[in-house]
């Protein structure tokens, strides 16, 4: 793709031969960055990739050396990363409760959510500090703390992958890496497909939207911050970041 704000760019992003992660795809292309599409299911991502003019590469997270072969050949191929989008997530149903499904049902979704999260950062930040910069961006949820959730599994990594990413944007700070994690909202996908029709659904376009503007480096400043693609306006947030990192808002704490 030419011109845009993200011309040159290289991205990897996971999950994204369908859904969200998908949708991503198609805005970073649109912004101009070279984009290579990872997912399980060879067809959507080789729809996907075909579509933005990126490249498809079949991929399961949790297995490390899988992880690590998309990243050298994302960068043997478009050059040296420097989006990580880490987008691929998995839930179970668990019918009447946790205790109804097997053990490895229910620990698959940490595997997805956390593990692989952790596995696709781990592959691309020696290069990105060597390099002296990058960016990743990791897809969160609001039942990392919303009430109400009927899959433990999928809360549960989900507060996980949320801890882990700010922690992380602590380490890396000093490296000049910032990393974020955001929530997309409540979106119409295949994973959402048992949600009513009358859901408070959030526009699909929202959550990409968001992530391309972390991607131009605007928003360094909220790095380790929660996001939220539709109740956040992330200009606003730009604007007020001194203010925000000063009162530690946008941030899951505990408040006694």
């Amino acid at each position: 793709m030419e011109g845009g704000e993200l011309q040159g760019q290289v991205a990897l992003v996971t999950g994204g031969g369908r859904g969200i992660g998908a949708n991503i795809a198609r805005e970073l292309a649109e912004a101009g960055a070279n984009v290579a599409v990872a997912a399980r299911t060879t067809e959507q991502v080789e729809a996907t990739s075909e579509e933005i003019g990126g490249i498809a590469i079949a991929l399961d997270v949790t297995d490390r050396a899988a992880v690590d072969e998309a990243v050298a050949t994302t960068e043997r191929e478009l050059g040296p990363i420097d989006l990580l989008v880490a987008n691929a997530g998995s839930g179970w149903d668990e019918g009447d409760g946790a205790w109804t499904i097997e053990p490895e049902e229910w620990w698959r979704t940490f595997e997805v959510n956390v593990f692989g999260v952790y596995l696709c950062c781990r592959a691309v930040i020696p290069g990105m500090i060597e390099r002296g910069g990058g960016r990743i961006v990791i897809t969160g949820s609001g039942a990392a703390y919303l009430p109400g959730s009927s899959q433990s599994a999928y809360a549960a990594s989900k507060a996980a992958v949320w801890r882990f990413g700010e922690v992380l944007a602590d380490q890396l700070r000093p490296h000049g890496i910032p990393v974020f994690v955001f929530s997309p909202g409540l979106v119409q996908t295949e994973m959402t497909s048992s949600f009513p029709d009358n859901a408070p659904w959030t526009p699909p376009e929202l959550a990409p939207r968001l992530v391309r503007t972390l991607a131009s480096g605007r928003a360094d400043a909220l790095a380790g911050r929660y996001l939220h693609a539709e109740h956040d306006d992330i200009d606003d947030l730009i604007a007020r970041a001194d203010e925000i990192e000063r009162e530690d808002l946008h941030a899951i704490r505990l408040q006694r």
